[in-house]
């Protein structure tokens, strides 16, 4: 069974989660840690559940969601795994931080890309992989059918949906992807945001507005 733990990082409180399963072996998704303080209270967590990080996946590439891209590598040998639409972001990862007045280094480039249709592997687990592109063109959103839950990044939130006023952002892309590819996989499905609560599709085609 998967276990999830998530921490809310950095100016901007994005969710980063590390999923890990009775084999010890975890996955961290979207490092958003932005100070010393933020890097020991995920490194602690990891070391005092005993965990064996595996992969650094990213949902998408926006600034707070790889702040801690450079941390995970040096202390964990990991490079991002990014869909290849976003790598744009991870290229203006400086040049980001300036704007918002942010003190970060350099996320270190993928070695490698995901696409729809992969798995991640980590122990004797697995999530599947599907494109959500619209918050930007590269989001990813991953899930687990069986215990009905998914990672969803900035595409779907609690009572409202991801930014597309951003670089390459698109409304309608972003709605068609919650509505073509998100609202499907059930009513029970657990959405893991990539801010704020998580939620569930069915309370979402409820009550969200944009849906």
């Amino acid at each position: 069974m998967i276990q999830i733990h998530y921490f809310s990082f950095g100016p901007f409180q994005e969710n980063t989660y590390i999923l890990w399963d009775e084999t010890l072996d975890c996955i961290i998704i979207d490092p958003g840690n932005n100070s010393p303080n933020e890097d020991q209270k995920l490194s602690q967590f990891i070391s005092q559940k005993n965990l064996k990080p595996k992969r650094l996946i990213l949902t998408h590439a926006h600034i707070d969601h790889i702040n801690g891209n450079y941390y995970i590598a040096e202390r964990y040998g990991l490079f991002p795994e990014v869909h290849k639409d976003d790598v744009y972001f991870i290229e203006k990862h400086l040049e980001t931080a300036q704007m918002y007045g942010l003190q970060v280094e350099q996320s270190p480039m993928p070695q490698k890309f995901i696409s729809e249709g992969d798995v991640i592997y980590f122990g004797n687990s697995e999530l599947q992989t599907i494109h959500t592109p619209g918050h930007s063109p590269g989001s990813i959103s991953f899930y687990n059918l069986e215990e009905k839950f998914m990672i969803s990044g900035d595409v779907l939130f609690y009572g409202s949906i991801g930014r597309t006023d951003l670089p390459m952002g698109d409304f309608d892309t972003l709605i068609n992807s919650i509505k073509q590819k998100l609202i499907p996989l059930g009513d029970d499905m657990k959405v893991y945001s990539g801010h704020g609560m998580p939620t569930t599709i069915g309370f979402e085609k409820l009550n969200n507005p944009f849906l």
